[in-house]
Order: structure tokens, then C-alpha cells, then sequence
């Protein structure tokens, strides 16, 4: 069963007057029944009000989905994104707390025309990535420990993974469309977590050299990702590149994403209310 949620009209848009006057243009009847599917950066971990249904999948209240909705004039969406979300949990239910999260595509409906959907980065085990650099950044905070852990054996398993992941998101695409024929179809991408070099360290405790290792793995995701998208019938909502300079070394207030010790109610690594209005932007801008 999907979760259907009743946005309030105070809830979101008082900080969103671009996404208010964005959706003037967009005529509201185009849209009538949105469905969010998707892993923490669409459920928004950490960012108030946390939803119970269920808690263990830190679905916000205050979410892209949500910013999206209220900007297009829908009050009754459906939003199943949930923290910790792989591809094949599109299909087969989340084990989350205090119970499981249903197979996301069961919120699909044959009239659903509108569906985002922001997956892969658990695929690919991407957190791993950012937790394991900041963590071995002490060790040589001029070099790059961590790519060279990760690559020791000559290979390197993010690319490999990244790559297995593509038809992955083929069947994604090919699932939502069987069951909502109808619906738009866009990929969210990720926004972007750090600089494409130097990075910001100890405030961020990636080595230095390792930046340009950490952003060009998202690279890669973003760019499959885009590929998937643009083959597949959908469209790709580039959030990467459209974060330039609001990156997780950026002050409070310009990023939108907090890194290992966040200094805005979110999760490390992850959107904060701000990171999550400005995806909504870009996607309305989609939209249009």
C-alpha cells in the first residue's frame, strides 16, 4: 500500500517564491496523480518533520517530492522513497523499522502521470565511498589513502559497479512504464557532495587528493544515470551540475548538502531543506 500525504498549505512554499512563480506557468491540470519513488535523497533523512510511515525510512515532510507537489497545486501525491532504497527494492519490499517499507512500484498507478524517481547510489554502495574517505583522510590529509585502498588491486570496483548498475536502472525505466503508460518519467540525479578539487579539509576530512577521485565516482554515476534516462523514454534531472559551488565545503545557507558533522537538520552526506527546494526547482524547470 503507498502513502499518500495531504500537503499543507504552510508546509513548504514560503521559501520557494521561484518555485511559485515557476508553476504559474505549468498548467496545474497537467498533473493529477504524482507518484515519488526513490532512496534518501529523495526521502530527505534528517530533515523535520520526519514521517513514521515507516520512521525507518526518514521520509520528510519537507522532501523534494513535497517541495514539487506543493509547486505544482497537488494536495494528495504519494511519496514511497525511503533511506537505504536499492533498485530492487522498487519490486520487493524494505526491510526498515518498524516494519517494511511495501515494493515502491505498488504506488503505481495506471493513471499516475507523473513519476520521479532518484536510485543507484545505494547500488553502488556510494555512502561507503564518502564514510571510508573521511575516515582515512587523517592518515595522509595531502594525499589520496583512499583511492589508493580502493584501487589496490589495480581495478576499480566503483566504476565496475556503476556499470553493473546500468541495466538495473533500464528495468526501473521499463517497470514504471508498464504500469503507469502515461506517466512522465523523470530521473532525479544526485546533488553534488564535494568540489571537483582540493575539497575543504578537516572541516570535511577527505584528503585533498582524494577529492577529485570522490567527485568523479558521482560523475560517473551522473552520467549513467543521464544515459539510462535519455535512451529510455524519461528525462534526466541534472542535480549535480546544477550545484556547482553549494557542494558540502560550501558556508551554512549556500550548501545544500552537510557533510560528517551537518550544521542543518540532515543527515551527513545528504540534502538539506535548501539542497531539497532547489531539486524541486530543477525539476519544475523540467517540467515546464
Amino acid at each position: 500500500m503507498s502513502c499518500r500525504v495531504a500537503v499543507t498549505a504552510a508546509a513548504t512554499v514560503l521559501a520557494l517564491p521561484g518555485l511559485a512563480s515557476t508553476a504559474a506557468a505549468t498548467p496545474v491540470s497537467v498533473v493529477t496523480r504524482y507518484v515519488a519513488l526513490g532512496d534518501s535523497y529523495a526521502s530527505g533523512p534528517g530533515i523535520p518533520a520526519q514521517r513514521t510511515d515507516p520512521a525507518g525510512c526518514q521520509r520528510s515532510t519537507h522532501n523534494y517530492p513535497a517541495f514539487l507537489a506543493k509547486a505544482l497545486g497537488i494536495g494528495d501525491y504519494t511519496d514511497v522513497s525511503c533511506g537505504g532504497a536499492r533498485t530492487d527494492n522498487m519490486t520487493v519490499p524494505q526491510p526498515v523499522w518498524p516494519g517494511p517499507n511495501p515494493a515502491q512500484f505498488d504506488a503505481l498507478r495506471p493513471d499516475t502521470n507523473l513519476v520521479t524517481v532518484t536510485i543507484g547510489g545505494n547500488d553502488i554502495n556510494i555512502g561507503d565511498l564518502w564514510l571510508t574517505c573521511a575516515r582515512l583522510g587523517s592518515t595522509d590529509p595531502l594525499g589520496n589513502p583512499c583511492q589508493r585502498q580502493i584501487t589496490a588491486s589495480g581495478t576499480d570496483p566503483y566504476a565496475q559497479r556503476i556499470a553493473t548498475v546500468a541495466p538495473k536502472i533500464v528495468r526501473v525505466l521499463e517497470g514504471i512504464r508498464q504500469r503507469s503508460p502515461r506517466a512522465r518519467v523523470l530521473v532525479v540525479g544526485y546533488l553534488r557532495v564535494l568540489p571537483s578539487a582540493a575539497g575543504c579539509y578537516p572541516v570535511l576530512p577527505i584528503a585533498r587528493g582524494d577529492v577529485p577521485y570522490v567527485d568523479g565516482v558521482e560523475q560517473e554515476l551522473t552520467a549513467m544515470l543521464a544515459r539510462q534516462a535519455n535512451d529510455h523514454g524519461a528525462v534526466f534531472v541534472d542535480s549535480y551540475t546544477r550545484s556547482l559551488g553549494h557542494d558540502a565545503c560550501q558556508q551554512p545557507g549556500v550548501r545544500w548538502v552537510e557533510g560528517t558533522t551537518p550544521a542543518s537538520a540532515a543527515s551527513p552526506f545528504h540534502p538539506n531543506a535548501l539542497g531539497m527546494q532547489e531539486v524541486a526547482s530543477f525539476t519544475l524547470d523540467m517540467l515546464k
